[in-house]
């Protein structure tokens, strides 16, 4: 059976400053992105069919030439490209999504690709690194029990509850926004019972029947991860028509899912799931597509710390050695409109994402034009 032929509209021009071009502008994402021009594209049966390069503000006129439903999907993602996204109140804790935010990853588990055993038995040493990571700047702690990495064995729920709830308890006082890193429902309750704000789901609450229904009745804000299987091994699969388009429509249809299911639309962050199932070739034209994802309409997370793809493009860097390539995807994701870049070396990072932050801050300020 044939796809049927479907549109998407891509941010193609970015700027630091509304001011930069003549024409009009919209905001991408966080409010430090501006686009002028979009690409209109057309796909059937997964292949490009046509590109039109179109002003902000003549993307009304390019309409006319779509069939009726084409054109209505659209203008819904041309609306969701320049959507406010409203600050999430959790607690006594507000996560703003008007600025990029840095999540800082905790691990406690014996076998992550990165820092894995650092802090499995010892849950002061874990509260501190947590501690640290805020002190650095972070705005959430991202807590997870269980290692993703390709291959890793399924952890028996049990045993993931007695890694993560000791370090979120630790954390839950500290003023911290907490995310638990699960996939299984029994983990995300004992976790949000612990204090835990956010559930992170690299499967998008796909892999356990019961995880909907707990975010569902928790009124918990929710990470929809991509990944090319649900299954235990969530790397398994792949063999992407498009990955972009395929990976925009995969999400694209969880979101809607979750949202019927009773999740409110506010409380869903995606993400594209870099790194998982996914070639080197398919994780740069992920990155490199970012802007188009904003087309969703909901707030998006990005997270390529330290991952193999930074050792592929450079001379295989091992894992310890992965620093600048992790800010520099991090850097990239943020000037694509990314809300949430989550990564290991959070002082880092945060310096980085200041300093953009300044020159896009000076940036909004054009002398003569007061």
């Amino acid at each position: 059976m044939s796809r049927p032929t479907r549109v998407y509209v891509r941010p193609v021009a970015l700027a630091e400053s509304p001011q930069t071009f003549d024409g009009a502008t919209i905001r991408l994402g966080h409010s430090l992105v501006w686009c002028h021009l979009v690409a209109l594209e057309s796909y059937e049966g997964g292949r490009l069919a046509a590109r039109q390069i179109v002003p902000v503000d003549r993307f009304a006129d390019a309409l006319n030439a779509l069939p009726t439903d084409q054109a209505e999907r659209a203008q819904a993602q041309f609306a969701n490209l320049s959507r406010a996204h409203p600050p999430l109140q959790l607690g006594e804790r507000v996560l703003r999504f008007d600025q990029p935010q840095v999540m800082g990853i905790l691990n406690v588990t014996p076998d992550s690709f990165s820092d894995g055993g650092r802090f499995t038995d010892d849950p002061a040493q874990a509260a501190d690194a947590g501690f640290a990571m805020l002190t650095a700047g972070a705005s959430l702690i991202d807590i997870g029990g269980e290692s993703t990495r390709p291959d890793a064995p399924v952890v028996w729920e049990g045993d993931e509850i007695a890694r993560v709830v000791p370090a979120i308890q630790a954390l839950a006082h500290s003023g911290a926004i907490l995310s638990v890193d699960t996939r299984k429902a029994a983990v995300m309750e004992a976790a949000l019972e612990a204090g835990a704000h956010i559930v992170n789901d690299v499967s998008a609450l796909l892999y356990d029947t019961r995880a909907l229904d707990v975010v569902v009745r928790s009124g918990c804000p929710v990470v929809l991860m991509h990944a090319p299987s649900q299954g235990a091994n969530p790397h398994a699969g792949g063999g992407y028509g498009h990955v972009v388009t395929d990976v925009f429509d995969w999400l694209e249809a969880r979101v809607a899912a979750v949202v019927a299911a009773g999740v409110a639309r506010e409380k869903v962050i995606v993400d594209p799931g870099i790194g998982f199932g996914k070639s080197l070739a398919d994780n740069l034209a992920l990155i490199n597509a970012l802007p188009l994802f904003q087309a969703l309409g909901q707030p998006i997370l990005f997270g390529a710390s330290r991952k193999r793809m930074i050792g592929a493009l450079s001379n295989e860097a091992p894992v310890d050695a992965r620093l600048g390539g992790s800010i520099a995807l991090a850097m990239s994701a943020i000037g694509s409109g990314a809300q949430i870049v989550r990564v290991h070396d959070v002082p880092e990072t945060v310096q980085a994402a200041r300093v953009w932050r300044g020159l896009r801050d000076a940036a909004l300020t054009v002398p003569g034009l007061d």
